[in-house]
C-alpha cells in the first residue's frame, strides 16, 4: 500500500510562487509520480509527472512556470510554481503508480490534496 502526503499549499498573490512536498511511504523509488488540480466546478487535469528517471511531462498552462523533481533518498516529489495566476487556483493532488501514465488519470494511489488560492 502507498501512502502520499501533500503539504505546501497556501494563498498567494497572482505573480508569486509556491512550493508543495509529496512524501512517500512505500517503495517509492520504482514509482512514476504526478501532480494534478482540480478547480471548483471543473475536472480534475494532470499538471506536471515524472518518470522513474526524472523525465518530465507539464501540461502546456504550466509549462515555463512549474517545475517538479524528487528524491528518491527522501520519497519524495515536489512542485516548484511560479509566476502564478488566478487560474492556477485548485486543490493540487499528488499521485503515483507503477506504470508510466503520464498526465492521464487513471492513477491508483492519490493523497488528499492541498489547496492553493492565488488572489
Amino acid at each position: 500500500h502507498v501512502q502520499l502526503v501533500e503539504s505546501g499549499g497556501g494563498s498567494v498573490q497572482a505573480g508569486g510562487s509556491l512550493n508543495l512536498t509529496c512524501s512517500a511511504h512505500s517503495s517509492y523509488s520504482r514509482y512514476y509520480m504526478a501532480w494534478f488540480r482540480q478547480a471548483p466546478g471543473k475536472e480534475r487535469e494532470g499538471v506536471a509527472a515524472i518518470d522513474t528517471a526524472g523525465s518530465t511531462t507539464y501540461t502546456y498552462a504550466v509549462q515555463g512556470r512549474f517545475t517538479i523533481s524528487r528524491d528518491n533518498a527522501k520519497n519524495t516529489v515536489y512542485l516548484e510554481m511560479n509566476s502564478l495566476n488566478h487560474e492556477d487556483t485548485g486543490t493540487y493532488y499528488c499521485a503515483t503508480d507503477s506504470v508510466n501514465l503520464q498526465l492521464a488519470r487513471w492513477y491508483n494511489y492519490w493523497g488528499q490534496g492541498t489547496q492553493v488560492t492565488v488572489s
